[in-house]
């Protein structure tokens, strides 16, 4: 199969799908790599080390996507790369697209096969290629609620740890999850005073047994939460409904409970935010103000670490590649029904009910696709 891989074009996004690691075992099992020429230089991968690996270097993103069956990304597609997309040709990425609606129409309109990282499913409900990077951002969630505190950037002026005599600032994780989880061993590490919110039992009680009191948790209902929310300095957004939009479970009205100068960290944003108040940001211009609360709302965090990131997900992601290339999309996802969960878009046609229901589509389940 010719896989290519173009260089990422959103706002200040670094990483790579292909690492040149990857289009080495990818050119070894007999397939024809194609990367745009530059597209590592964010995690330090030159072309050299491409070409030493196997892969042909093209100038612009056209070839790829004009002569490619495969094209491997990172974030999903931008405006001007949908318009390249094709019927019979797989893109293979994060789409994160129930929040997204022109995103899911011109893909439908272009009739590409659009198979998701973010809804691959793992043994037990598991997340498999959405875990690398929600550990990352939920670490960096951390980082940037700190710097965000800062008087500087708008902040209360907190420093997350305290010092001896004075109190650490108060965290509040809202979803106990990968990123919660994360997020919560960050701010538990730099001295935070911290409230990890979930309302699955069985998570609370791992958070509780793996925290011990170095953390505190609690049962997120609306009166929890609320009571949360006034006292907090930062709140890191954690949660995920697979595929679907993120519910905004902090409203307008409750930002008024909040400290000037507190921090909300929408971690969610991807999935459009479980702040309503939340807009997706960049890395360029990260943050800004609504009732004196400071937003950070960035929608690809671990673009910041695009070196650690990338392998990260390289690790994860190269598997179902090499399936797909030795499969076809067809054969891979009837072989993996792991794999056939991360089929979001087909031939013109919604295949993924959360998705479909969020934007109003017609459901095709991927079972009839492959004639189960």
């Amino acid at each position: 199969m010719r896989i290519g891989c173009p260089k990422e074009i959103k706002n200040h996004e670094y990483r790579v799908g292909l690492t040149p690691e990857s289009s080495g075992e990818l050119v070894h099992r007999g397939n024809e790599v194609w990367i745009e020429s530059g597209a590592g230089n964010g995690i330090g991968a030159s072309d050299d080390q491409y070409r030493m690996a196997g892969a042909k270097i093209v100038d612009g993103p056209d070839l790829i996507f004009a002569e490619c069956e495969m094209v491997v990304k990172v974030k999903e597609p931008q405006a001007v790369e949908r318009a390249k997309l094709r019927r019979d040709q797989i893109l293979y990425t994060y789409l994160h697209l129930a929040p997204d609606a022109d995103q899911t129409r011109e893909l439908v309109a272009s009739g590409v096969t659009a198979i998701a990282y973010e809804t691959v499913t793992g043994p037990n409900g598991t997340l498999p290629l959405l875990k690398p990077m929600s550990q990352v951002a939920g670490r960096m969630s951390i980082q940037a609620g700190a710097t965000a505190l800062e008087k500087a950037h708008g902040g209360r002026g907190v420093l997350l740890g305290g010092v001896p005599g004075v109190l650490p600032a108060k965290v509040t994780v809202i979803g106990g999850g990968v990123v919660g989880f994360n997020a919560a061993q960050m701010a538990v590490g730099l001295g935070a005073d911290v409230t990890i919110l979930d309302r699955d039992p069985e998570v609370l009680e791992k958070l509780g047994i793996h925290f011990e009191s170095r953390a505190k948790t609690r049962f997120s209902n609306k009166a929890n939460l609320e009571e949360e929310v006034c006292k907090a300095d930062l709140i890191i957004g954690a949660v995920l409904i697979p595929g679907a939009a993120a519910p905004k479970l902090i409203s307008r009205e409750m930002l008024k409970s909040m400290q000037p100068g507190s921090v909300l960290v929408d971690v969610a944003i991807d999935q459009g935010g479980c702040f309503e108040t939340s807009r997706a940001t960049t890395h360029a211009d990260p943050t800004y103000i609504i009732d004196d609360v400071v937003h950070y709302c960035v929608a690809n965090m671990p673009g910041a670490v695009a070196r650690t990131s990338t392998y990260a997900l390289n690790n994860v992601t190269l598997p179902h590649a090499l399936r797909i290339a030795r499969m076809g999309w067809q054969g891979a996802l009837a072989a993996d029904p792991h794999l056939a969960e991360g089929l979001n878009v087909h031939a013109g046609e919604v295949t993924y009910e959360a998705v479909a229901t969020e934007l109003g589509y017609a459901y095709r389940p991927v079972a009839e696709l492959l004639g189960h």
